[in-house]
């Protein structure tokens, strides 16, 4: 897809991937509807963006189905169209095992990751078919494909996402919407911070490996790059792309990598 020209829905636009690359489809010549249930974050945005922006910020909780279904009229009233959505609203859970977890904890992380990007695909996906290409991009996770203690609930979901995201590209394939999956490994976010998670002070979650994280200047840059290509599915990260290659490989040894890694968030 051209990115020039095109109006993008992102989701989780006040922070993070999103935001940035929220910035990025501005550089490029897009319209930009960003979407996100913290209002500040969104401002913070549209100061970045600066005056004249071709950018209308909506704060909306993804989970809310109606408010959800409503959005692309609001979308279309401002910007006269939408061509493509970019799902980037994610939340993890606490670092504990499911045996430890509550289950509103449980129902937040499914409500937000899986049912959240099912609201905004039901909703914009009638649009998306009207327009002479229309696009959704899905982000999944490296958590999505190789097992993360600590983070089941979370990958679950993420799988899902992932399924869902290939399903649809296999349910549209001769029409004219293209669908990419994403699967970013660790990106310099406040994921913790923004799901309402504290992590320990003392505790580096990535201490010993020797993947560096990704900065989300590099995520949002390798996003667009998909969406440019009509890319199946992109990975970010060499953490990604490696643990990719060796859960497919060696399943039983990946997920011993991950644990080493991981346990002691686990105590």
């Amino acid at each position: 897809m051209d990115i020039a020209g095109k109006v993008f829905v992102v989701t989780g636009g006040g922070n993070g991937i999103a935001r940035e690359l929220v910035l990025q489809l501005l550089a490029k010549g897009a319209t930009v509807a960003a979407v996100d249930l913290n209002a500040d974050g969104l401002k913070e945005t549209a100061k970045l963006a600066g005056k004249g922006a071709k950018l209308s910020t909506h704060t909306l909780n993804i989970t809310d189905r109606a408010k959800v279904m409503a959005l692309p009229k609001a979308v279309i009233t401002k910007h006269g169209q939408v061509d493509a959505l970019v799902n980037v609203a994610g939340i993890i859970q606490p670092f504990v095992r499911v045996n430890d977890l509550e289950f509103d904890a449980i129902e937040r992380v499914i409500n937000v990751n899986l049912y959240g990007t099912i609201n905004t695909v039901k909703a914009f996906l009638p649009e998306l078919l009207k327009r002479p290409e229309g696009y959704i991009a899905n982000v999944s996770s490296m958590g999505g494909y190789a097992p993360v203690p600590g983070q089941t609930i979370y990958g679950a979901t993420k799988a899902a996402v992932k399924l869902l995201t290939e399903g649809l590209h296999s349910e549209l394939m001769d029409t004219n919407v293209h669908v990419t999956a994403i699967y970013p490994g660790a990106i310099e976010t406040n994921i913790a911070q923004n799901s309402g998670m504290a992590m320990p002070a003392d505790m580096d979650v990535h201490e010993g490996n020797k993947f560096k994280m990704t900065s989300v200047n590099v995520a949002a840059s390798t996003i667009i790059g998909a969406i440019e290509k009509n890319s199946y599915k992109v990975f970010i990260g060499s953490d990604a792309k490696t643990m990719d290659k060796l859960t497919r490989l060696m399943p039983e040894k990946a997920a011993a990598l991950i644990y080493k890694q991981m346990k002691a968030l686990l105590g």
